[in-house]
This record gives structure tokens, sequence and C-alpha cells, in this order.
């Protein structure tokens, strides 16, 4: 049975929202007119959110010598771009977190794989000069973003059958739903009015070289640092024992196998840093 993306996004709207005070945050991270005081301001009106940011500040990742008391304090200590990074990824958590067995996720597997696919587009973003560090970091966290409505829809879908596991996963979810969860996940990114380039990346993320040119390099970033989270066993999933890596992608960011190796090893180490940050129990 085929479902209109309408049917499907209707499906998305009873997803928990992005709490307010994250978007509001969020919002003042992205003003070039807002200062620190401004952010702590919206930070500090909301209980649990100033006191994981001061947790963030205060790890002994950071190395401060002085205890930090105050959300201005840990803005300062932690730079925008990390607190815009911890704040998402955190309000991320409550919708990835969940176990989701159509796709054979356990608890926590898809936050997870989300999280280090989004450290490993920013490291190659960094390592390979791209300059859009930040663009890649959220693409990453949100490329997968499309699962949660198909997950249900899977519970019922008989993924047993010839065709699932002789045909790439994405194929067989546009046969059945007519869409695949990377152009859902993009739609639903549209009407959160998210910026383009970022609905490129999500679209794109399985075949980034149909992704439009001036978003190759981030959707390629995105499409490989996927492919490491595979490689570590991270939130494989049923759909991703036939993820297959688009060597274009490498030869385009100019990425040998041995880079590709690397990638892996520092994502490994870099996602221990994130689980202690961002734990969600």
């Amino acid at each position: 049975m085929n479902y209109s993306v309408d049917q499907l996004i209707q499906e998305a709207a009873k997803l928990p929202p992005i709490p307010q005070a994250v978007q509001k945050a969020l919002a003042f991270i992205r003003d070039p007119k807002s200062n620190a005081a401004d952010l702590a301001t919206v930070l500090g009106n909301d209980q649990v959110l100033s006191a994981h940011v001061l947790r963030w500040a205060n790890s002994a990742l950071y190395g401060m010598e002085n205890r930090i008391a105050t959300v201005q304090q840990a803005i300062v200590v932690l730079g925008l771009n990390t607190i815009q990074e911890l704040i998402l990824a955190h309000s991320m958590s409550d919708r990835l977190n969940r176990p989701m067995p159509g796709y054979e996720l356990n608890r926590g597997d898809l936050w997870h794989h989300a999280v280090g696919t989004a450290i490993g587009a920013k490291m190659i973003s960094k390592d390979r000069h791209l300059n859009i560090d930040e663009e890649a970091y959220f693409a990453g966290l949100l490329c997968d973003m499309g699962k949660q409505v198909f997950e249900k829809l899977l519970r019922t879908t008989d993924t047993s059958q010839p065709e699932w596991s002789h045909h790439p996963f994405q194929e067989m979810e546009r046969a059945t739903f007519g869409i695949d969860h990377a152009l859902l996940g993009a739609e639903m990114a549209r009407r959160w009015q998210l910026p383009e380039n970022l609905l490129a990346a999500i679209s794109y993320h399985h075949n980034p070289e149909e992704a439009p040119p001036a978003y190759r390099d981030l959707v390629s970033a995105v499409h490989i640092a996927d492919a490491a989270m595979m490689m570590l066993g991270v939130g494989i999933g049923i759909d991703g024992l036939q993820y297959t890596l688009d060597t274009e992608a490498l030869q385009r960011l100019r990425m040998s196998e041995q880079d590709l190796i690397a990638l892996v090893e520092k994502i490994s180490d870099e996602l221990a840093h994130a689980k202690e940050l961002i734990y969600f129990g």
C-alpha cells in the first residue's frame, strides 16, 4: 500500500516536538544581533536545560580549574557553536532514544548513530577544509529522522520476504510506502523551514552524486560519516546491512580508504565523549 506524503507527515506530527526553550535558544544563537547574556536568559528560564548547560561546562572534558556557576559563564566557556550542538543533540535524544523494532534497533541505537554521524560529518568538514562544520554536524544529526515515521509502519510489514534482502532498503521503502525515509525526512525538514542545504543532505545522504552540485560536498560528508557508523556497528538495524558506500563521495572529498578507517577510529573516541556529556540513561 502506498501512503501519501501528507499521510506520512501526519504521522510525523505525532512525534514529540522539540521543546520550546530549545527552539528559542537555537534562534538566539543563529541571530547575529544576540549575545551571551540574551542566550543565558533564555536558557535560564528552563531549569532542565540550564542544568544541562552547567553540567556540560563543568565536565572534566573541558578541564576548568574553577567551577562554572552561571549559565552565562558556561556559554563563554563552551562557545556558541558547542552550545548549539549540545542543545540540539540533547533535544533530539527524546525522539531518537526509544526502541525502534521496525528497524530492529534497540533503545538508544538511532541516537548514538545520529550523534556519531554528526560528529563524523563535522570531522570530515574540518579535515578536508570544507568550511561547513556546523552544517555538516546538523545534517548528520538529522539525516535519518524520516525513520521515526516509517518505523511504526515497518512493524506491520513483512520484511523477511526475499525481495527485502535482495534490493536496497530505500528501494523497498519506496515500493511499499511510495517514498523512502530520506525523502520523507527532507519533507519533514522542509515543513520545519530548515535551510536548503540541510534538505539536500537529508534527501541525498544515501546517493550523494544525485545531490545538487552546490551541496555535494556536504552530502558526501554526511554519507561517508553515515557509512563510518555502519563500519563501527552502531545503529546498523535491518536496513544498515545493505548500506553501500559511494566511492565517488570519497573521491570527491579526496579521501582514501585509510582516511576512512582513521575517521572510524576518531568517531569512536568522540562518540564516547558525547555519551558522557549528553547521557539520557
